[in-house]
């Protein structure tokens, strides 16, 4: 396990000026086996064996694509809408057999939906592909394999776009390699493709609303992902509306 030193309170103030704050699927495949006509004895019946996809369900070729081939966890965000602020997160792990998933967890994200030019202060989460290296939290570390910066700069307080109580959505994160420089603290200030592009886009508690840029989920499940992502298996996550991720 590796343990960062505690990062600035400064930063925290700086991540919520710049972040938070379908089609077809792939068909699993089959083995049938089949008796031969005329075959002496009783013919046995047609078995159909299901198997897990070789592909993550959900994809179009062109978000497939993005997908590193080494990557055997796959975080998959599932936005209802383009503009819409809710989305389902699934985990997924690759075995022999193909993609196998583990349970269905209520999300938000950004206030106004998604998109795939993401801008500082335009309120959408972005779409596409990104590794997963780095975690922290206000919390002590709950036994993730990941890097874990426990800092009080992960301190937030105020309320969110409905008015919820935004304290504790930073007890627990995981940055999404969006526009920052990975192996380093989510609360590093580094943006590679310039302040304009935003960042700070992370996986964190849920507030019980829609969040400036990051993906939320219940504290509990929040654990449960710190705790199943291995860097060892090249986790990213795939995140975007139905209907983009599909393409």
């Amino acid at each position: 396990m590796i343990t960062r030193k505690p990062g600035m309170a400064l930063l925290a103030v700086s991540l919520l000026l710049t972040g938070c704050g379908g089609g077809a699927s792939a068909a699993p495949d089959r083995e049938t086996v089949t008796a031969q006509a005329g075959a002496p004895n009783t013919p046995a019946p047609k078995i159909s064996v299901e198997t897990a996809p070789r592909q993550l369900p959900g994809l179009g070729p062109k978000t497939w694509a993005k997908v590193p081939s080494d990557a055997r966890q796959a975080v998959v965000v599932t936005g209802r809408g383009k503009n819409s602020s809710r989305s389902t997160v699934v985990l997924y792990e690759r075995a022999a057999d193909g993609w196998h998933a583990g349970a269905s967890w209520p999300a938000h994200n950004a206030l106004k939906g998604w998109t795939d030019d993401h801008r500082i202060g335009d309120l959408r989460s972005p779409i596409g592909v990104y590794t997963l290296t780095d975690a922290g939290g206000l919390l002590d570390d709950p036994g993730t394999k990941l890097p874990y910066d426990r800092s009080t700069g992960f301190t937030l307080s105020g309320t969110g776009f409905e008015g919820e109580p935004l304290a504790g959505s930073f007890d627990y994160v995981i940055a999404i390699d969006y526009n920052r420089k990975p192996g380093t603290t989510p609360l590093d200030w580094t943006r590679p493709l310039g302040a304009s592009r935003g960042g700070g886009i992370w996986l964190h508690v849920d507030h019980d609303g829609p969040t400036q840029g990051c993906v939320s989920i219940d504290k509990e499940h929040m654990k449960e992902l710190l705790l199943a992502l291995d860097p060892r298996l090249n986790p990213v996550v795939v995140m975007g509306d139905s209907a983009s991720l599909a393409r």
